[in-house]
């Protein structure tokens, strides 16, 4: 189903896709709605779901970077307490919903396998200790990603020989001057340093209206690129500059640096094992923790994540969730 809401203020977006989606659901019945992540989505989705009285479950439960002024923040927030079934994809996720009162947990304390489904309480928000669908992913499709890409070929890359970054972020792209001082600062790390920037539509056209034209510096700019592209640039990268969640999990998977442009992240967990490093509001931290970290890859520790099965063990929830609510 395509909503056709586009971009827009955050309130106004939320409600025309609760519109759209609540006569999606009116009229398929759905006995669970599954949402994901933390974007203005997921939030229309669980707040549509929930005011119809449908059940909601709820994947990458439990995530905080305990900022309220991150839009995400609130989205996480409210969509693991309208839900039925929150699959956190960590431990330390699982016990965020803990301090935050919830009570009923499948595999407290260890990762759940898909064939240790077997038993829901009912009634009761459960918490599911599922691992990450996302470290699913990149194991499922890096093989075929470096088989199927040229990324590197089209860009004339040498593995190992270049930075990745990505912005795109409401805290750093709305704010004229952290954006300038941002690129500002990459483009005078780009006069020694090969850095690939694949250019978000929103942030280029901040960039536009601040003034800045990042074409006349030394950054290599490309446009956005599809996900085979983009694991490859993150796999053979020296070092990550991101804003993005998502990026900041799949460095790690890799064992690349990466350099956080915020001031708190929810994925707390790599930044304690120093994996990742938050470069704060200062982008003059970037320059000095760039040299420092450029190159210095590290093997991923195991089973942070999961093992891979993330999927499975959601899917053979929602099933057995499902079976019990129609006894």
């Amino acid at each position: 189903f395509n909503l056709e809401v586009g971009s827009g203020p955050h309130g106004s977006m939320t409600a025309r896709m609760m519109e759209g989606l609540e006569e999606i659901f009116v009229q398929m019945k759905p006995g669970l709605v599954i949402v994901f992540g933390d974007t203005n989505t997921t939030l229309a989705g669980a707040l549509t779901a929930v005011k119809l009285h449908i059940p909601l479950a709820h994947v990458e439960a439990g995530l905080r970077s305990f900022n309220r002024r991150m839009p995400e923040e609130i989205n996480r927030v409210l969509t693991d307490h309208c839900s039925s079934l929150l699959l956190a994809p960590t431990l330390r996720a699982v016990d965020n919903l803990r301090q935050e009162g919830f009570r009923h947990f499948v595999s407290d304390g260890r990762f759940i396998l898909p064939h240790q489904v077997n038993a829901l309480p009912e009634g009761r928000p459960l918490v599911v200790n599922s691992g990450d669908v996302m470290y699913d992913a990149v194991l499922a499709y890096s093989d075929q990603a470096q088989a199927k890409s040229g990324i590197l070929r089209r860009l004339n890359l040498s593995p190992q020989k270049y930075a990745l970054a990505s912005i795109h972020r409401a805290e750093n792209t709305d704010d004229p001057e952290r954006l300038l001082s941002l690129f500002t600062e990459l483009a005078d790390l780009a006069r020694k340093w090969r850095i690939v920037i694949p250019l978000h539509p929103r942030t280029a056209a901040h960039l536009k209206k601040a003034g800045f034209s990042p074409f006349s510096s030394e950054l290599l700019l490309i446009e956005p690129v599809g996900y085979f592209d983009m694991i490859l640039l993150e796999k053979n990268a020296s070092v990550i500059l991101t804003d993005s969640g998502g990026v900041q999990k799949e460095a790690f998977f890799f064992g690349v640096p990466c350099i956080t442009l915020r001031n708190e992240t929810e994925w707390t967990e790599l930044v304690e094992r120093k994996h990742n490093i938050l470069a704060g509001q200062n982008s003059k931290n970037i320059s000095k923790i760039f040299r420092e970290v450029y190159g210095s890859y590290f093997t991923p520790e195991a089973d942070l994540y999961g093992d891979g099965r993330a999927s499975q063990t959601i899917a053979a929830t929602v099933k057995l969730f499902l079976a019990t609510k129609r006894q």
